[in-house]
């Protein structure tokens, strides 16, 4: 890069549509300090045409951004502002394809199930897309996510509401006992750097190599584990049972969105379990219409339109039997009759767990009340977390948001650590036999019998992550002065190794004066959520999943969201990504804004963000103005809180235009006020001034474009045009804005 740069980057839904307003503010600002800000679509729609450039015309072509903001991540200068994207499940890939097709773009189908080499060409690019295939690319450190003080602050003087509990209540967490992951876990650390291979072996001598040039460093870290389907589905047909005998919901938790590879099969098993008459009825005309059930029962029902009316009556009455004799399912709408089987990225479970928990662990039912429910985590290594927090509030009741401690969270995710690096090593066994790995000198590593349909996967976790990780610990400890309590299983293979590293590491830092623990998961979720009640504060270290899971959790509950969170990313060779709060990209607030004009996201993650990203920018570069600029955009963002300025949820009052314009109007006040720099305080004064005197007009004008519907289009690739007019309505700000930019 020429010159330093802030990338901020484009992604999808309602976070994309926010940006057509907030940048061109946040661009006219960041010039006067000069700074400069520049953009890299790595949006669903942007991703999926940078795998086709072959099949697309000069016009058409995309840039690869995200394989080059995975180059910039590596170097020091990095500085990324980083907003929530689509994790794609198999469906919304689907859609999307469609919608780029219609718009003229020329590329190929989706095919679970290649039938020639050129399906499987386009199988292989789409599956680069899939899941989540952002993060781990951008996320070349660990992770530091807080609440920043105003937030916190202003949480506990405008509390949300959580639901109270009840010592009666009959919800809980439901898992495996025997042939899950966690049981099968076993894990090696490489005495040196070496390429392995992973392979089965059949009871006939037969070896197909499954991922052949696995680079592996020395201390790295390296796991299998293996979920059986036999033992999987036997668990989902008794708590399925268990669930109607209590009567609760049948609720599923899942994260099939991440998980690419293994959630979707556990997901497809929980909806043929379910609906088990179902597909004992119609096993052979549901193969003839080629249906995945990993695509949920959405798929039965898309595929048998093609049917005569008689008989797509009677799969629907059967259907309709099935849930006579089961347990009522968990809803994700009521009104529109959507369970939680329908597909399979409607349920996630960092937010639907914590949703149930803040709703005094109750979801919704069919007709759209709240009940308890059993909350299916199949896997034991992260389920018990939540039966312990389930568990505490079902004793001491729902916390208090005005007086409850803070949990914040260093979570070790750098270089693709553990789980959530896994979709490429992980595989649906096609037959009885082995699965092994085989070091570059034949030794067998690590191996697990497996039966055909099971799910094995292998994880790794770099030594230089975790060395990092513990360092940064140690770090928030010191800064901080509270207790940071590592949250890894005695009773877990890979835990054992990584408490050993830990143990290893910590004396290469001064802990002297610190409270430094570590804990079984559930001990220590008791004891987080005993300071939690106590108003104590406490940081959480934790491994990837955890700290997916927690920086969702306890945000939810403190302050209503998740996305409203510091989630700041020290990049290993010294850059910085900054991303925009913890939440997903909020499909329901597009659908709303598509319906009636009204954009309820709320920004303040991109806000938080953005002033962390221009300190950090300041100091890189010395860069005394940005420092000014950033200063100020904190003044502001408390100002924004404190006069309660965030979108509200209803058509005709402030959305978040208008919350982007309070912004806008209390970050140049602030520059105006501030005396480190005259030039900036000069520029701003008249800024200032017209956005007061011209406030009235402004807010008419952006409240006028609401109230009717919106087209954008293309929802995964908005029209630009479309989407800056509708974004930005008022011609009075743009005006203003425009002018500062031209300055």
């Amino acid at each position: 890069m020429t010159k330093p740069t802030i990338v901020y980057t484009i992604t999808d839904e309602a976070p994309a549509l926010a940006t057509y307003s907030l940048l061109p503010i946040v661009q006219s600002y960041g010039a006067q300090a000069g700074v400069h800000f520049t953009t890299q679509d790595i949006s669903l729609a942007a991703r999926i045409l940078a795998q086709f450039p072959e099949r697309l015309t000069a016009k058409q072509k995309r840039n690869d951004a995200l394989a080059e903001l995975g180059e910039l991540a590596k170097k020091p200068e990095a500085n990324i502002i980083k907003l929530p994207n689509i994790s794609a499940s198999v469906p919304q890939l689907h859609t999307a394809i469609k919608e780029l097709q219609k718009a003229g773009y020329d590329i190929p189908d989706y095919h679970s199930d290649p039938e020639n080499e050129e399906q499987e060409k386009a199988k292989a690019a789409y599956s680069k897309v899939l899941g989540s295939a952002v993060n781990p690319v951008l996320r070349e450190g660990n992770s530091d996510r807080r609440v920043a003080a105003a937030v916190k602050k202003y949480a506990q003087n405008n509390p949300h509401r959580l639901g109270q509990w009840s010592k009666d209540s009959k919800t809980k967490v439901v898992h495996m006992e025997k042939g899950d992951f966690y049981e099968t876990e076993q894990s090696y650390v490489i005495p040196k750097d070496q390429n392995v291979r992973i392979e089965w072996l059949g009871s006939d001598g037969e070896i197909k190599v499954l991922k052949d040039n696995l680079a592996l460093l020395k201390g790295e870290v390296l796991d299998a584990s293996c979920m059986s389907k036999k033992a999987l589905r036997s668990f989902l047909a008794k708590a399925i049972k268990e669930a109607k005998q209590a009567d609760v919901l049948f609720s599923v938790h899942l994260k099939a969105t991440m998980m690419k590879v293994s959630d979707p099969i556990m997901f497809g098993h929980a909806v043929e379990v379910y609906y088990a008459d179902l597909f004992a009825k119609y096993s052979d005309l549901f193969a003839e219409l080629d249906i995945n059930v990993n695509n949920g029962i959405q798929a039965v029902y898309d595929k048998i339109e093609s049917l005569p009316q008689a008989q797509q009556t009677e799969i629907k009455n059967v259907i309709a039997a099935c849930y006579q004799n089961n347990p009522s399912l968990a809803m994700v709408d009521s009104d529109k009759g959507i369970t939680n089987l329908h597909v399979p990225n409607n349920v996630i479970i960092d937010a639907s767990m914590p949703a149930a928990i803040k709703t005094s662990g109750k979801m919704w039912n069919v007709e759209g009340d709240l009940q308890d429910t059993h909350a299916v985590i199949p896997d034991r290594s992260y389920a018990g977390i939540y039966q312990e927090i389930i568990a505490y509030c079902q004793e001491n009741g729902a916390f208090d948001v005005t007086t409850m401690g803070n949990v914040s969270n260093v979570g070790l995710m750098a270089k693709k650590a553990e789980e959530y690096g896994s979709h490429d090593k992980t595989f649906e066994v096609e037959a009885d036999g082995l699965i092994r790995i085989m070091s570059d000198n034949n030794e067998v590593l690590l191996q697990h019998e497996v039966a055909q349909g099971d799910i094995w996967r292998a994880c790794q976790t770099k030594d230089v992550a975790i060395k990092d990780w513990v360092k940064l610990a140690v770090s928030r400890a010191r800064n901080t002065g509270q207790p940071a309590i590592f949250w890894l299983d005695e009773n877990r293979a890979h835990d054992r190794n990584l408490i050993e590293k830990v143990k290893a590491y910590l004396p290469e830092h001064d802990t002297d004066g610190l409270d430094i623990q570590i804990m079984n998961p559930k001990a220590a979720m008791r004891f987080t959520c005993e300071r939690v009640s106590a108003g104590k504060d406490t940081i959480s270290v934790t491994g990837n999943v955890l700290r997916d899971y927690l920086t969702d959790l306890f945000p939810i509950l403190e302050l209503g969201t998740s996305a409203k969170m510091l989630s700041i990313v020290p990049l290993l060779a010294g850059g910085g990504l900054f991303e925009t709060g913890a939440g997903g990209s909020a499909p329901k607030h597009v659908q709303q804004f598509i319906e009636e004009g009204h954009l309820r996201w709320d920004s303040l993650g991109e806000f938080l963000a953005l002033a962390v990203s221009l300190e950090a920018y300041a100091e890189k570069t010395n860069n005394k103005e940005a420092q000014v600029l950033a200063d100020a955009l904190h003044k502001a963002n408390e100002e924004y809180l404190l006069s309660n300025k965030s979108p509200s949820r209803k058509v005709n009052e402030l959305d978040n235009r208008g919350s982007h314009f309070y912004l806008a109007k209390y970050w140049a006040e602030a520059l105006a006020k501030q005396e480190d720099s005259a030039k900036l305080q000069n520029t701003f004064k008249p800024v200032a001034a017209q956005l007061n005197q011209q406030e009235d007009i402004i807010l008419q004008q952006l409240l006028d474009a609401q109230g009717k519907a919106v087209d954008l289009g293309g929802y995964f690739e908005p029209d630009n045009n479309k989407a800056a007019a509708a974004m930005r309505p008022s011609e009075s700000l743009n005006a203003i804005i425009n002018d500062l930019f031209k300055a």
